[in-house]
C-alpha cells in the first residue's frame, strides 16, 4: 500500500507546535506533502530537515515567511525539481516535484486571490500558465499524483455556503471551469471525489477563521490529490482527519494500491 498525506501548514513552525509529526509519524506514509511552509531552509530545525527519518524536501518561497512547499518521503526519490518554469511563481515556492521509479508526486500551492484583485490576477495567471504544464506532464507517460491546497471548490457539493460565494476566490466560474478543463480535457482525476462522490460536509478541508466555521463545519472543500488514471484507480480508500487541528486545514489521506 502506498498512502500519502497532502496537508497546507499554515506555517510549519505553528503545525510542528500543534504536535503534527507525532501524528504524522503513527500514519505510516509513504510519501507527505506540505504546502505553505511560511518558512525558509535556515529557519527550520533539525528535527524538521529530517523528520522521523524521513527524507525530507523543501523549495521556499524567496519572500520570507511566505508560501513554500514540502515532500517528505520514506524511500529516497531519484530525481527532485523544484518550479515549472514561471519565474513570478516559482519564486513563491509553489511547486516541488520528487520521482520515485515508476510514478511522480508532486507538491502544488496555488496562489490564493482573496487578499486583492492584485492577488486574484495573479491567480488566473498561474492558472493560464500551469494549464499547458499540465497538459505536458500528462504526455510524460508516467504515472503522477499533484497533492495540495489547488485554492478553487470544484462543485456545488465541495463547499457550505455556495450560493454567496459564487462571486468569491475559489469559487468563481472561471476558476471552477479551469479545473473542470483539468479533469475533462486534460484527462486528470479527483481521486477524493473520484472515490466518494456524494461526499458532502465530511470531504471539507479548510475553514475560515473567521466566526464559528470550524465548530459550525462551514468548510470548503479545496485541497485535493489529482491524479493520472492509472495510479487514481488504485485508489482504495482515502480521509480527512478532523480529531485535530493542525492548520486552518485538514491531512488529506489517500491509499493506493501501488508499488514503486
Amino acid at each position: 500500500m502506498l498512502r500519502i498525506i497532502s496537508l497546507n501548514l499554515n506555517g510549519i513552525r505553528s503545525a510542528w507546535s500543534k504536535n503534527l509529526l507525532p501524528w504524522l509519524c503513527l500514519q505510516e506514509a509513504s510519501i507527505v506533502c506540505l504546502q505553505e511552509l511560511k518558512a525558509q531552509l535556515p529557519d527550520l530545525s533539525p528535527e524538521m530537515l529530517s523528520p522521523d527519518g524521513l527524507h525530507a524536501h523543501y523549495h521556499a518561497a524567496e519572500k520570507k515567511g511566505y508560501s513554500g512547499v514540502g515532500i517528505w518521503a520514506r524511500q529516497a526519490p531519484d530525481h527532485v525539481s523544484a518550479g515549472f518554469g514561471v519565474p513570478e511563481f516559482d519564486a513563491e515556492g509553489r511547486y516541488l516535484r520528487a520521482d520515485f521509479a515508476n510514478l511522480s508526486v508532486i507538491s502544488l500551492y496555488l496562489p490564493s486571490g482573496s487578499a486583492s484583485p492584485e492577488r486574484q490576477a495573479a491567480k488566473f495567471r498561474f492558472l493560464e500558465t500551469f494549464l499547458p504544464h499540465l497538459a505536458a506532464l500528462r504526455a510524460e507517460g508516467r504515472e503522477i499524483v499533484i497533492c495540495g491546497d489547488w485554492n478553487i471548490a470544484h462543485h456545488e457539493i465541495d463547499l457550505k455556503n455556495w450560493k454567496s460565494n459564487q462571486k468569491n476566490s475559489g469559487f468563481l466560474p472561471e476558476e471552477r471551469a479551469w479545473l473542470s478543463r483539468v479533469i475533462d480535457e486534460l484527462g486528470w482525476v479527483d481521486v477524493y471525489r473520484n472515490l466518494y462522490p456524494d461526499a458532502g460536509e465530511s470531504a471539507y478541508t479548510w475553514w475560515s477563521n473567521r466566526g464559528q466555521a470550524w465548530a459550525k463545519n462551514v468548510g470548503w472543500r479545496i485541497d485535493y490529490q489529482i491524479a493520472t488514471p492509472g495510479i487514481a484507480a488504485s485508489a482504495r480508500q482515502a480521509s480527512v482527519y478532523k480529531d485535530e487541528r493542525f492548520s486552518d486545514h485538514a491531512p488529506l489521506s489517500i491509499d493506493y494500491d501501488w508499488r514503486f
